[in-house]
């Protein structure tokens, strides 16, 4: 969290409260407007919101977490490999057309979530965009910014969505690019090796109710949901808390009634 200035007046609220009220919309998917009193007032919360979007610190949020929660499982705390998938979402009416598209392979109208996870799922980078832009296009960008920020990163893998020449762009990064693909005549789910570290990443974000579908006006904040999201994820494996579930974890013992 940014630290408080020496100078003007305190701020009036705590930003633990602040976060809270953040984590309760992204785990909901309640409107900022119908937060619960107790909170402080849905319009300053969102300008928190908005104000650390636009500085980095769910993103910094993220990667210090990641950091700590590789240490923690007996992992250097930079990766050295990385996996690349896609997610297609539909959006909210309220997300302007010009944001949108149409992912023609799935028959969705709405936005693409690119995601870069390490090998457990943990992740690197993410990138919102129109739901019509290609994989690749996606993923060359992402390769970028990952090769930038986790130069140690030799190994890569994608799926068959993913062509060629990003293959080739990731070898000019010195990243060894592979395409993971289903072996013919599987039918069904079957977890693809290597791949499906990401395909339970973003299981994982689908249990905050706010990335059910995209809500955000701008893409920048569908990807700071996103880290949010992941934020909430590993500070509660790093302090093993969890939160209320609806799924009872102990299941009752039958009681005979009796007489």
């Amino acid at each position: 969290m940014p630290a408080h200035t020496v100078f003007g007046r305190p701020p009036e609220h705590d930003l633990r409260d602040i976060m809270d009220a953040i984590l309760y919309v992204d785990r909901t998917g309640v409107q900022w407007r119908y937060l619960p009193h107790d909170f402080p007032h849905w319009n300053t919360v969102y300008g928190y919101f908005t104000k650390w979007q636009q500085e980095g610190v769910f993103a910094q949020l993220n990667g210090l977490l990641r950091q700590l929660l590789r240490q923690q499982e007996g992992r250097d705390a930079e990766p050295s490999a990385c996996v690349i998938d896609a997610q297609s979402v539909k959006t909210s009416t309220s997300v302007h057309a010009s944001s949108q598209g149409i992912d023609a392979g799935k028959k969705i109208v709405g936005r693409k979530r690119s995601i870069v996870t390490d090998t457990i799922g943990l992740l690197l980078a993410v990138l919102v965009t129109a739901a019509s832009v290609q994989d690749s296009v996606a993923g060359t960008g992402l390769l970028d910014q990952v090769a930038a920020e986790h130069p140690g990163i030799r190994k890569a893998w994608v799926d068959g969505g993913y062509r060629q020449h990003l293959v080739e762009h990731a070898a000019t990064l010195g990243i060894d690019m592979e395409i993971s693909t289903r072996k013919p005549g599987l039918r069904g789910f079957t977890p693809i090796p290597k791949r499906w570290a990401v395909e339970r990443t973003y299981g994982w974000l689908m249990l905050h109710r706010r990335l059910a579908r995209d809500y955000e006006t701008l893409p920048a904040r569908s990807e700071a949901m996103i880290h949010i999201a992941m934020t909430d994820l590993m500070a509660r494996r790093l302090t093993g808390e969890n939160t209320i579930s609806w799924r009872d974890p102990t299941p009752h013992t039958k009681q005979s009634i009796p007489g």
